[in-house]
Order: structure tokens, then C-alpha cells, then sequence
């Protein structure tokens, strides 16, 4: 879909409408989510695209300064052609052709010059574009490893919101609490049921009881008290 978008709009508005719904659905790039490496990628492409075509634009710029280096430096050749043929006509004497030869040495030396300029114009561009490039280039290379680590950092922060999300979901206050209350309860409970075996014992049966194990522990000591005593003959 983004690329239809781009296709029929251009990259800059595909680019600013695919924004917009972004926005619309309310993941802002300022949320730091999955939209906001989604679009450092587009990003980081469109500035592909852009050092590739200044790429082209620079070999472009070379191949037209080497054109003009080898024009310039075929006419010193051929001035220097001239030169010559200056002094071997003026060594035999031949006036003519030694001032044929002289006047298109004049006329090359002017060309020369303009050449000249616009050979060291040339090579300031191509200078100042390939320097331009070598930025560009680094700067990507920058803006790759930003990409990189804004998505080890995406996974790292997925990862905790995911960690965030089981937490909230095991919610173990909430447990201890319930075991808290439940232990209370149980306590609670012990402590009532002994009351009330306390409230519904009769005081006065506790009370016969006690006297009559009381009695029996007497009877039973005064009878082992006879065991022990030595035991008397009857008179004769």
C-alpha cells in the first residue's frame, strides 16, 4: 500500500500522508513503538536514494572535468606542436610559414586560458561533490547503525512490556491478600468454636465431676495406703 501511495503521489506527500494515518489511528512516531522504526526505515531508504543519486550526479561531474583535463591538455600539445613548427620554419627560413605557425600559437594560448579556468572550476566542483558524497555516505552508515540499534532496543522494550503485562496479570499482592483474608477467617473461626464449646459446657455437671474424680482419687489412695501398711493377726 506504501508504495502505491508513493507511486501515485510522490515519495515527499506518500510519505506525509502515510504520516497522517498514522496520527489518525493514534501511533504518533513520537510514540517510539513499531511506527516510529517503520518510518526510520522509510527514512533511512529515501536517504539511500538520495546519496545514490548524488552519486551519479558526482561521476557525472568527474566525467566532465576528465573531458576538460583532456582537451585542455591535447591543446598544450598541439600549441606545443605549433611552437615547433615556428622554429623549423624559422630556422630554414621559410618566413611565411613560421608566421602561420606563430599566429595559431597565439590563438591556442588564448584558448588555453579559458580552458585552464574552466578546468580548475571543474575540479573545484568535483572536489566539493565528492567531499559532499563522503559526508553523505558516512552519515548513512551512521543512520544504519542507528536503525540497528533503535531495533535492538524496540525488541528490548517489547520484551518489558511484555514482562509488565504477565506481572499485572499474576498479580501476586492480590493473591497474598486473599491468603491473608483466608488464613484470618480460619482463625477466626477456631477462636469461635472454642467459645462456644467454653458457653456450652453446664458449670454445675464440670463442677459434680471434678468432686466425684476428686473422691475416687481419695478412695483410690486410701486403698493403696492399706496395701502398703503390714497386715495384723487376729487376736487368739
Amino acid at each position: 500500500m506504501k508504495k502505491v501511495i508513493y507511486w501515485l503521489m510522490g515519495e515527499k506527500a506518500g510519505r506525509a500522508i502515510v504520516g497522517s494515518w498514522n496520527w489518525l489511528w493514534g501511533i504518533p512516531v513520537e510514540s517510539g513503538g513499531g511506527v516510529s522504526v517503520e518510518v526510520a526505515e522509510e527514512s533511512l531508504r529515501s536517504m539511500q536514494e538520495s546519496v545514490q543519486k548524488l552519486a551519479t550526479a558526482v561521476a557525472t561531474q568527474v566525467s566532465a572535468y576528465e573531458r576538460a583535463k583532456q582537451k585542455y591538455e591535447a591543446k598544450v600539445k598541439e600549441m606545443q606542436t605549433f611552437e615547433n613548427q615556428a622554429m623549423t620554419a624559422q630556422r630554414n627560413g621559410n618566413e611565411e610559414a613560421a608566421r602561420l605557425a606563430m599566429s595559431k600559437v597565439i590563438q591556442t594560448e588564448q584558448i588555453l586560458s579559458q580552458l585552464e579556468a574552466q578546468v580548475l572550476q571543474a575540479e573545484k566542483y568535483v572536489e566539493a561533490s565528492k567531499d559532499k558524497l563522503r559526508r553523505e555516505r558516512q552519515k548513512l552508515e551512521e543512520y544504519r547503525t542507528d536503525l540497528g540499534n533503535m531495533k535492538d532496543m524496540q525488541e528490548i522494550n517489547k520484551a518489558l512490556g511484555d514482562m509488565a503485562k504477565v506481572n499485572n496479570n499474576l498479580s501476586m499482592d492480590s493473591a497474598r491478600s486473599q491468603f491473608e483474608q483466608a488464613k484470618s477467617a480460619v482463625q477466626r473461626r477456631n477462636i469461635q468454636q472454642n467459645s462456644l464449646a467454653e458457653l456450652s459446657e453446664d458449670p454445675t455437671e464440670k463442677l459434680k465431676a471434678e468432686l466425684e474424680n476428686m473422691s475416687i482419687d481419695d478412695e483410690v489412695s486410701r486403698r493403696l495406703q492399706i496395701l502398703d501398711s503390714p497386715k495384723q493377726l487376729p487376736p487368739e
